[in-house]
Parts: structure tokens; C-alpha cells; sequence
């Protein structure tokens, strides 16, 4: 997958339309944190270029960052409420019924960690889709995995925009 095909014209669109670019990042944060959805969706990638072109251009960054901060956390929170929700069923559901393993590693990975799984599988791309959903499975209790969850979504949100950002301006001081 050529990822410069999808990242260069969301660039390329806040680029165009910075009034947009704090709901953007919301929306790639969400779609990053949201199970299944963070499978298809290159955010991570897109969010460091948008990163530096904030940064290029002068934006302000607390809006880009509370923007992936609370779509990070929403996109994490509803993660869990479909594994609290779907419980077993939701391994008959994609992409969980295409790639079975996925639950199982996930599972492993749970059981291992805990609630400090929430908060480190926000930072590994391939656990990330999966980590929220076994929580809500396994009924983590609510306080545990929001912590968790807000606590890593800040630290993520900042790794992924702060490096451009901060990157450019430094360059270019």
C-alpha cells in the first residue's frame, strides 16, 4: 500500500482549509483509536505530516492536540463499549472473523497487562484495533480504562503531532 497516496491529499486539504484542521485531527484521531477502522486508516502517518504543517504555517497547537486527544479517547472508549456490548459475538464480526488470531493475540496481551495493556496498546499500531475491545469483553471495570485510555490518548496525541511540530519550528527559527 503506496501511503503517500492517502497522506499527501489530507496534507494537502488542511493545507487548504485550516479552520478545519483541529476537526480533522479529531477525525483521524477517532478513526486511529476506533477498532476495526484504525486497520484501514493510515492516521499516524497523516497526523506527524499535519503535525509539521501546523507547525509550518503558524496554527496554534492546543487546538490540533485537544482536537487527537478527545477523538483518541472517544475513538478508544467506543472500542470498549462494542467489546462490552458484542462480548463473544463480536468474534463473528470483521474483521475479528477474517484475521481470528487477532482476539486471541489481544486476549494474550489483556491478560498479561491489564489495564496497563490500555494504555501501552495505544502505542502499537496492530494491538491498537484490538486492546479497547478485549477490555470491554473482559468488563474492565469503567475508571480503570478510562484512566488508562486518557492518560495514553494524551501522551499519544502529543507523540504523534509535538515531533512535527515543535521539529519545524525549530528548523525554521
Amino acid at each position: 500500500m503506496n501511503f503517500e497516496q492517502y497522506v499527501q491529499p489530507v496534507v494537502d486539504f488542511v493545507r487548504t482549509h485550516e479552520a478545519w484542521a483541529p476537526w480533522i485531527v479529531f477525525a483521524l484521531a477517532f478513526g486511529e483509536s476506533l477498532a476495526f477502522v484504525s486497520l484501514l486508516l493510515p492516521s499516524t502517518v497523516i497526523l506527524l505530516g499535519i503535525g509539521g504543517l501546523v507547525g509550518a504555517s503558524g496554527l496554534a497547537f492546543l487546538p490540533m492536540w485537544l482536537g487527537a486527544v478527545i477523538g483518541s479517547v472517544l475513538g478508544y472508549a467506543v472500542s470498549y463499549w462494542l467489546g462490552a456490548y458484542y462480548k463473544d459475538e463480536i468474534k463473528t464480526m470483521w474483521p475479528f472473523s477474517k484475521y481470528p488470531d487477532m482476539l486471541p493475540r489481544g486476549q494474550v496481551f489483556f491478560d498479561k497487562y491489564g489495564a496497563f495493556g490500555v494504555f501501552a496498546g495505544h502505542f502499537f499500531g496492530p494491538i491498537r484495533a484490538v486492546i479497547p475491545v478485549v477490555a470491554g469483553m473482559y468488563a474492565l471495570p469503567q475508571l480503570q480504562f478510562q484512566v488508562a485510555n486518557i492518560l495514553s490518548s494524551v501522551l499519544w496525541s502529543t507523540g504523534v503531532l509535538a515531533p512535527g511540530f515543535f521539529g519545524v519550528q525549530y528548523l525554521f527559527s
